[in-house]
């Protein structure tokens, strides 16, 4: 596939084999086309690796966050589970929207591993007693059993997948954490933007079909009681539908 912008007449020429096709470069169309090569060519320059949350850096695209604060308001979740943690700003972000709330919700973060000065970074966060921390195998049978001991029976759960993104770990952690999901909540694959990158020059070629959105697509079909569906957006003035996003192919309705 080809593009080509022109500023003079404000086209853009999108060719595929053959075939050319011009659109108004200020069209929705063209608006798409380019910001998933936005999406792309950012990934490659770590661009959402530039970011802090209060302190702590977040390695997320700034749509992905805002769009999980909709969510957040909307859905007023008890408690939220994270698996993967790196520097715990991702914790920390969910846990000043609490604070925010005023709502004293639970975050629980999961990882093989947290690095010590991470670790103490986190424990000595303002926010930390929103934050409960668990080190082990996320998929692991002990460590899910870990989890559910701090969520009580009527609870409101929303559940985040951002570890290991090979999609043999995603499927693992659906499976093991789906049934934490209330009704009306969802279950988070993120990362799916893995299988656009198998082309890029830090990307992977086994990518293609090694990625979070697969695991998604696949656990949906063998699971009729959740879909993938992107989450309505509260405001929009637009004619856009679709998000800019790190994580296409993620949001796991629970019916």
């Amino acid at each position: 596939m080809k593009y080509e912008i022109d500023l003079d007449s404000n086209t853009l020429a999108v060719t595929r084999g053959n075939e050319t096709e011009k659109l108004p470069l200020y069209g929705k169309e063209a608006f798409e086309l380019v910001s998933d090569l936005w999406m792309k060519t950012g990934w490659n320059q770590k661009y959402s690796y530039t970011f802090s949350w209060m302190g702590r850096p977040v390695i997320q695209h700034p749509e992905d966050m805002l769009r999980l604060q909709e969510v957040i308001y909307d859905l007023s979740p008890d408690v939220i589970v994270e698996t993967g943690v790196a520097h715990g700003g991702s914790l920390i972000y969910m846990a000043s929207l609490f604070k925010a709330m005023g709502k004293p919700g639970k975050i629980i973060g999961v990882d093989i591993e947290i690095r010590p000065h991470n670790l103490k970074a986190i424990q000595e966060h303002d926010l930390f007693d929103y934050i409960t921390l668990i080190v082990g195998d996320s998929a692991a049978p002990e460590i899910v059993e870990q989890v559910q001991s701090h969520i009580k029976p009527d609870d409101k759960v929303l559940v985040i997948l951002d570890s290991d993104h090979s999609k043999a770990h995603v499927t693992r952690e659906l499976h093991a954490y789906h049934s934490l999901v209330t009704k009306g909540s969802y279950i988070v694959s993120t990362d799916g933007l893995m299988q656009d990158l198998h082309d890029v020059p830090r990307g992977d070629k086994g990518w293609n079909t090694d990625n979070p959105a697969a695991a998604a697509r696949e656990f949906a079909a063998a699971h009729p009681e959740f879909e993938i569906r992107q989450p309505d957006w509260p405001f929009n003035e637009s004619e856009l539908t679709k998000n800019i996003t790190g994580w296409p192919e993620a949001w796991l309705y629970r019916k």
